[in-house]
């Protein structure tokens, strides 16, 4: 368990550099649908450079056959878990300073909790109060960064904008992400539980309750690839394509600048490859609910990340007492995560 949660917090720095570059961009200008679709775009160039050099062009071979045979499958999971995740993200960054986004979409620590049940997974009532205290601690964080914002702020920005067009695309947002990676989690896991053999390691499975009825809709993808997160990521990176040409047809938005575009290769390398990687094997690593979640929770670190980020590159100010008081909440939920193990 210490392992998965070192693993979750590395991914999370990566992460935090998201929210810190997307501000950037959003200050000098530029469409948000170019922020989000040529990180993907970037992400699919350089992980299958990567799964070339590692493995071959034929295994990208091999990929392209898994995915042909489930497209269905990887353009919703792809779709929803990268397309809606980062569209929601970088819409609400043009709308919203960075610290509400990040913020917001730190609900995601929550929102795993509901989708895990969403898939008839079980886990102790314990994991439930480690999760509130790491998004009570987010919301102290929230509070701290809203109270300096109103008072440096001469014309503050309607609320009602802030919450329909800032706060309610990152919530999305926080729900996507998981929704997205768990129907992947599900897929490779369903095939380890029919042939048991295949990987030892699986002692206790989320997965062992009887599943729902929709969850039958849910392909099993019987191959050992799938073990390998550099592979899952260029499978959902593919399988989001769809989802960012309709969106592209149908806001038809102004070319990139060059320095958008070379910010947004930065956040395709930093958080696409190099976070999402990380994340999804800690993910693959864990045995139970209970570790799934652990994982997921250490994604309210990126509040953390983003701060010092924001210190360093943007000015933001030191956090005040209640947002001291947030930040050891996550990281004493953190660890109680950790200890739970």
């Amino acid at each position: 368990m210490i392992r998965l949660i070192l693993l979750g917090l590395l991914a999370g720095a990566f992460f935090s550099s998201t929210f810190v570059l997307n501000e950037l961009m959003s200050v000098a200008g530029g469409h948000w649908y170019w922020s989000a679709s040529l990180r993907y775009l970037f992400m699919l160039l350089m992980l299958s450079l990567i799964i070339a050099a590692r493995h071959g062009v034929g295994r990208l071979v091999e990929l392209s056959q898994i995915f042909t045979r489930h497209w269905p499958f990887w353009c919703v999971t792809g779709g929803i878990g990268f397309g809606l995740f980062y569209a929601g993200i970088c819409f609400a960054a043009d709308h919203a300073s960075g610290w509400v986004v990040a913020s917001t979409f730190m609900f995601t620590v929550v929102a795993s909790l509901f989708v895990l049940r969403a898939f008839n997974q079980r886990f102790d009532k314990q994991v439930i109060v480690y999760a509130l205290m790491i998004f009570f601690g987010v919301i102290m964080v929230n509070i701290s960064e809203a109270l300096h914002a109103a008072t440096q702020t001469v014309a503050a920005q309607p609320m009602v904008e802030t919450l329909l067009f800032g706060a309610l695309p990152a919530l999305i947002a926080a729900f996507s992400y998981p929704i997205g990676n768990q129907l992947v989690w599900q897929a490779s896991h369903n095939a380890k539980l029919q042939n048991p053999s295949v990987d030892h390691t699986v002692t206790e499975s989320p997965t062992s309750v009887q599943p729902l009825a929709w969850m039958r809709h849910i392909p099993t993808i019987k191959t050992s690839l799938l073990n390998d997160a550099f592979n899952k990521v260029w499978l959902m990176t593919l399988g989001s394509a769809p989802f960012w040409l309709v969106l592209g047809v149908i806001l038809q938005p102004e070319l990139p600048s060059a320095s958008q575009t070379f910010n947004t290769f930065l956040v395709a390398l930093l958080s696409g490859v190099i976070a999402t990687s990380l994340f999804l094997y800690a993910r693959e690593h864990a045995h139970s609910s209970k570790e799934v979640a652990s994982v997921d929770a250490t994604q309210a670190s990126e509040v953390i990340f983003a701060l010092i980020g924001g210190i360093l590159l943007l000015g933001t100010p030191l956090p005040s007492i209640a947002g001291v008081i947030g930040i050891i909440l996550i990281i004493l939920g953190l660890v109680l995560f950790a200890r739970s193990g």
